[in-house]
């Protein structure tokens, strides 16, 4: 019988090898498995229930919004993350009472998503937009003097008169023939029409783009009388001051305001084209209405319009002009016109 020596320098080698190779390939294995887990676990900031939370859901909510300084960016997400937290509860409540299938639910989810489909592609379509050349700044520059090189900060005393339109000639030969600011007002008071005053700074920029030029070439002192439908507005330039911005601090704003302009025709003309080029059907009601407006001839285009109010409102979305970084314009709404403004009085109204 063949027997297996044993000795302290070669027992069963090859067996033990063997065994060695196997443990090393385990531990690999454990190590590899261990590695995913903590690369799992990185990526997981909570756990609610079965689900997780994830530091990417985290970081998405804080790009929405506006830059944290990095002292605030730790407590930020630590925020977001409790709201996370009450959100995924919510949901999953939700969803075990079938919430997710209710018809006003899937129809906001659909309304949901195709909101952010149809916003995908059109900044999809915006990124062709070129940008604007250094001559394309320069012109635009030079052919708004009044936002740049020309530009004032407004003081505005403004009242706004409610009369019926059979009021409006005697408002307006009163306002005429008033000394004072503080005159017509006590005219108002007197004949009990109602009224509001509002004070208001504004710069060039602050300002209705299509009433600029009409404004910039006011005196401090002079007045634009309007009629609107309500009655009319009484817009008086107290005072002024010039704080001109030169080129080379308007180009970035007007590099932004001509690529948006840009991107803003762009869009429109793609969803022109898709019209263009689809099938669309009117039905029922719609199908009339879209007749009528078809039938209707085209309004002539309007003109500039007036000044009508310098609301406490008004700021840079409405003004549609660049926003040149320059020091803030201190704002004083929503109040009657102090006495000493009002006594300067209507100058440049006769």
């Amino acid at each position: 019988m063949k027997t297996t020596r044993i000795n302290g320098s070669g027992m069963l080698r090859r067996p033990l090898m063997v065994v060695a190779v196997a443990a090393l390939g385990v531990s690999l294995v454990a190590c590899g498995n261990r590695n995913k887990e903590a690369a799992a676990a990185s990526q997981t900031a909570a756990k609610v229930n079965k689900e997780e939370i994830t530091v990417h859901q985290i970081n998405f909510v804080l790009s929405q919004q506006r830059a944290l300084p990095p002292g605030q960016a730790a407590s930020a997400a630590h925020q977001v993350l409790e709201r996370l937290i009450d959100q995924e509860l919510a949901v999953q409540k939700a969803g075990d009472q079938k919430l997710d299938r209710d018809p006003r639910v899937v129809q906001q989810l659909e309304a949901a998503r195709r909101d952010i489909v149809s916003r995908a592609y059109v900044e999809k379509v915006a990124q062709g937009a070129p940008k604007p050349t250094p001559p394309e700044v320069k012109a635009y520059y030079e052919a708004h003097p009044a936002l740049f090189r020309d530009r004032r900060v407004y003081s505005f005393q403004e009242v706004s008169v409610q009369a019926k339109p059979e009021q409006i000639d005697a408002i307006k030969a009163k306002i005429a023939g008033s000394k004072t600011l503080a005159d017509f007002v006590a005219y108002l008071k007197e004949n009990q029409l109602r009224y509001t005053a509002n004070e208001a700074v504004r710069g060039a920029e602050q300002l209705p783009m299509a009433n600029l030029d009409r404004i910039a070439q006011m005196k401090d002192g002079q007045t634009i009388v309007n009629q609107v439908p309500t009655g009319l507005t009484v817009l008086y330039l107290a005072a002024s001051r010039s704080q001109p911005v030169d080129e080379q601090k308007a180009t970035p704003a007007i590099e932004q305001f001509l690529l948006n302009e840009r991107k803003r025709k762009l869009i429109e003309d793609d969803l022109k084209a898709l019209r263009k080029s689809a099938k669309i059907e009117y039905v029922g009601t719609y199908a009339a209405d879209h007749a009528k407006d078809v039938a209707a001839a085209p309004p002539p285009a309007p003109e500039a319009p007036p000044v009508t109010s310098l609301a406490p409102t008004l700021g840079p979305a409405a003004s549609a002009a660049p926003q040149v970084d320059v020091a803030p314009t201190p704002v004083s709404a929503g109040s009657m016109p102090s006495n000493s403004i009002l006594d300067k009085g209507l100058q440049g109204m006769k």
